[in-house]
């Protein structure tokens, strides 16, 4: 926690301001002088990274939905019109379209270091779930948006998608029929998802500020998941992590920008530059990269119904992340057993979005001889997913022994992360 307040107004205007808003005084106890884990690392530059996108994706999103004409007879032409007639319009969608793809990769990468971290352990069970809200939101925007330019892909990706809520028992047909404004995809459909489009963003910035809130009551976990225990145990924000985030951003950027300018459409469909046709079925429907490992489970299970039910799963069981994971300890670096299983689910979220992108019936290279395809290829890994949360993390806290964890997060830095006394049992530690 930050503790009391360190801000001193010095002039008249901000003590007279502070005595009716304190907006000042909350800016300062949070991004300025808040006390933060002296060894916080890379991977926790990734919080600051995700709020870059989000005004990224919030300010070019207002500029394009400008010049956008949400209707089936003009929305491709207008996206068109976009990209050639309108100042910069290319340049403005391409780092939406672009920014779409690096704001997952960025999440993806968060949602990863908190896992391996324990970022979603006692006490911080509010932090993640609001987490979760924040990436089924963004879920939610991506799949809006990517019907909006009303391409071949837009167009058959929303009907797949839509129709798999016909699949659900009693409030099936009315919730597809919702979506749809009607009996099918059409005009009615792309008006509210653009509307909903361009609400959801708001909703996440909405979160994003209880994320926050819920960050700064416990405090930020670190790289040991020791908690603070004294002042030298931490740094303040202003200006080392300032300076550490700014760092990260700007190479992110750098790499986003080199999207932009040289490979803009390198993470989209060539068919969406189809204009969309009922009557046309594309060779392949598929989602953007960052939603293939959810579409591979939707295919991994034969029935439509369980399939839905699967896909809704593999996010849900995200929410109870915090009460699955039964180790006392919260960090993976001292957990051996912990950072293999670990290792084996990243490889098996990446295989199931190599799966999503394929057809079904292809022989997976390497494992064609064994008559495995990615039909196969991605049930087994999707089975992996479930067993790794519902199975291995509740039984790795009682079989696994942990390695000794040193005494403090400043004897951490100053030993390299060995325990203060050898032979130690970090394991008899209370969670913390």
């Amino acid at each position: 926690m930050s503790g009391p307040s360190t801000y001193e107004p010095k002039t008249g205007f901000t003590r007279w301001l502070d005595s009716r808003l304190p907006i000042v005084r909350l800016g300062w106890d949070s991004f300025v002088d808040y006390p933060t884990p002296r060894n916080l690392n890379y991977w926790y530059t990734f919080g600051g990274i995700l709020t870059v996108c989000l005004m990224i994706q919030i300010i070019t999103g207002i500029v394009l939905a400008m010049h956008y004409v949400p209707h089936i007879d003009y929305a491709f032409a207008s996206v068109q019109r976009i990209d050639r007639d309108v100042n910069f319009g290319w340049l403005i969608r391409s780092i939406h379209a672009v920014g779409a793809s690096m704001f997952f990769l960025a999440v993806y990468m968060h949602i990863f270091r908190g896992m391996y971290y324990g970022s979603y352990k006692a006490p911080r069970e509010i932090l993640w779930i609001l987490g979760v809200v924040i990436y089924l939101l963004m879920m939610a925007a991506a799949f809006l948006g990517y019907v909006l330019p009303w391409g071949q892909m837009s167009f058959w990706g929303a009907m797949v998608i839509t129709n798999l809520f016909g699949a659900l028992p009693l409030i099936g047909e009315p919730v597809t029929q919702w979506l749809w404004g009607g009996f099918s995809v059409g005009n009615e459909t792309l008006n509210r998802f653009f509307s909903l489009h361009y609400l959801i963003p708001f909703l996440i910035a909405g979160v994003v500020g209880l994320h926050i809130w819920a960050l700064h009551v416990p405090g930020n976990n670190n790289p040991t998941g020791i908690s603070v225990k004294t002042k030298a145990d931490t740094l303040p924000f202003h200006p080392y992590y300032t300076v550490k985030d700014g760092f990260a951003i700007v190479v992110f950027l750098i790499i986003f920008a080199g999207f932009v300018f040289y490979a803009p459409e390198v993470l989209g469909h060539a068919d969406n530059y189809i204009e969309a046709d009922p009557l046309v079925t594309p060779a392949m429907i598929v989602p953007e990269w960052y939603l293939l490992p959810f579409y591979a489970i939707l295919r991994a299970v034969p029935d439509k119904l369980g399939g839905v039910i699967l896909m809704f799963a593999a996010i849900g069981v995200l929410f109870i992340l915090p009460w699955l994971d039964t180790s006392k300890v919260r960090s993976m670096r001292y957990r051996p057993m912990a950072r293999w299983f670990f290792g084996f689910f990243v490889v098996a979220c990446l295989g199931l979005g190599w799966a999503g992108a394929e057809l079904p019936d292809t022989m997976v290279p390497g494992l064609g001889a064994l008559g495995v395809d990615f039909l196969l290829f991605g049930r087994v890994l999707t089975v992996y997913y479930f067993a790794y949360f519902l199975v291995i993390l509740p039984l790795l806290g009682f079989v696994e022994k942990p390695s000794p964890r040193p005494a403090s997060i400043e004897e951490s830095v100053l030993n390299g992360d060995k325990p203060a006394k050898a032979g130690a049992a970090p394991a008899a530690q209370p969670a913390e």
